[in-house]
């Protein structure tokens, strides 16, 4: 089953072919075809001579289904997962799930080729991309090869579109580095004072409880705060254009 061009679902501008989606993603064809037949990826946009297209949303539903492969999770226990997402999810929530999975992921660094760190990317990288990817802290040359912080890595990439200067991306880094360490260290000294006279089973109770909800929570908050700021400065902009 296809979708037809007027859909209104939100597949984000469904312009990649096939053998695109698959080359951004990092796998082949056939997995794509497989995934869809698995109902992990709904059906592409059918455009003119029926080719189909795709779109953000199906980028994003398979770097989050990567994710999930990376935590060990089997071919099935994926499905269950993305069987429980409500099926409207824009490319932007699909990212907040990807983030709240990946943040249980240890930190790994790992050297790889330049033909391996292309794949991984999911897509060709210049000499300015490497180059902006190395400013951000996400790869660093290494002899013939290059030392990769994996975790990082579909993000970094992922912001080489984004129509910001490299000083403005460090900037809005240090920001975030910089007051998320700071709810770490408050919440911490928070949960602390609750456990300080309790038992260690307890504490590591509480521990592995609160980890995954203080995740969901600021990435919802921020989410959502995000959105706030950018509703109030684009009305700003039209009142300002307006007057």
């Amino acid at each position: 089953m296809t979708t037809d061009t007027g859909s209104g679902s939100d597949l984000g501008e469904p312009t990649l072919t096939i053998d695109e989606l698959a080359a951004r993603a990092g796998i082949t064809v056939r997995t794509v075809r497989f995934y869809g037949t698995k109902g992990l990826l709904p059906p592409p946009v059918i455009g003119p001579r029926r080719v189909g297209h795709y779109g953000q949303q199906h980028v994003a539903r398979l770097a989050l289904i990567e994710e999930l492969q990376h935590q060990g999770m089997t071919l099935a226990a994926i499905e269950r997962y993305m069987e429980q997402l409500p099926p409207d999810l824009s490319h932007h929530d699909l990212a907040i799930h990807r983030a709240v999975v990946a943040s249980w992921a240890p930190e790994t660094v790992e050297t790889v080729s330049a033909e391996e760190l292309q794949r991984r990317a999911g897509r060709p990288l210049g000499a300015d991309d490497v180059e902006r990817l190395t400013a951000m802290g996400v790869v660093r040359p290494d002899g013939d090869g290059y030392r990769v912080d994996a975790g990082l890595l579909r993000l970094a990439v992922q912001l080489l579109d984004v129509p910001l200067s490299q000083d403005a991306i460090l900037a809005a880094r240090k920001v975030l580095v910089a007051h998320s360490r700071a709810a770490a260290h408050e919440l911490s000294q928070l949960f602390r004072g609750e456990v300080a006279e309790r038992a260690e089973e307890d504490v590591k109770s509480l521990s592995a409880h609160m980890q995954p909800i203080v995740v969901q929570a600021l990435l919802t908050t921020f989410q959502r705060s995000l959105r706030d700021e950018v509703h109030q400065w684009l009305a700003m902009s039209e009142e300002g254009g307006s007057s």
